[in-house]
């Protein structure tokens, strides 16, 4: 579970490596923490540089540092437990999430490393087909 300044790793390509949530989105009952599948409101702290030689077309995709985006929660370090399965408990060993856009769509084109299957039921499935492996 997340929580407002809590930090985590951006695991896609658009040029976001770190972020600090500042506000969670869609959760009527968990009393504003984030779970996996949530939709939260981030903000930029570590970005990779911008080449100087980059063509201008390059640079209108690419996230800066102090952008505030839209994301969904694909790992916590908090644990979890399953409801489908037999009460099994997952916990990641960090916080992670995925950039969106406009239209609620990942940002990035690949999503580099594991992601919470919990994405599944709360309806991210374009997510979970960029990722490369499913837990």
């Amino acid at each position: 579970m997340l929580g407002l300044k809590a930090t985590m790793t951006v695991i896609d390509n658009s040029g976001a490596l770190v972020a600090e949530c500042v506000n969670v989105l869609r959760t009527p009952s968990s009393k504003g923490l984030a779970r996996i599948g949530d939709e939260i409101v981030i903000v930029v702290k570590k970005a990779r540089p911008i080449p100087h030689d980059a063509p201008s077309s390059a640079t209108t995709q690419r996230v800066r540092r102090g952008d505030v985006r839209h994301a969904v929660v694909v790992r916590t370090a908090k644990e979890t437990t399953r409801k489908l399965a037999d009460g099994r408990t997952v916990r990641f060993d960090d916080n992670a999430c995925v950039l969106l856009n406009n239209r609620k769509e990942p940002l990035g084109t690949r999503i580099n490393g594991v992601v919470g299957a919990e994405l599944r039921t709360k309806g991210w499935s374009k997510i979970l087909a960029l990722a490369s492996k499913v837990v």
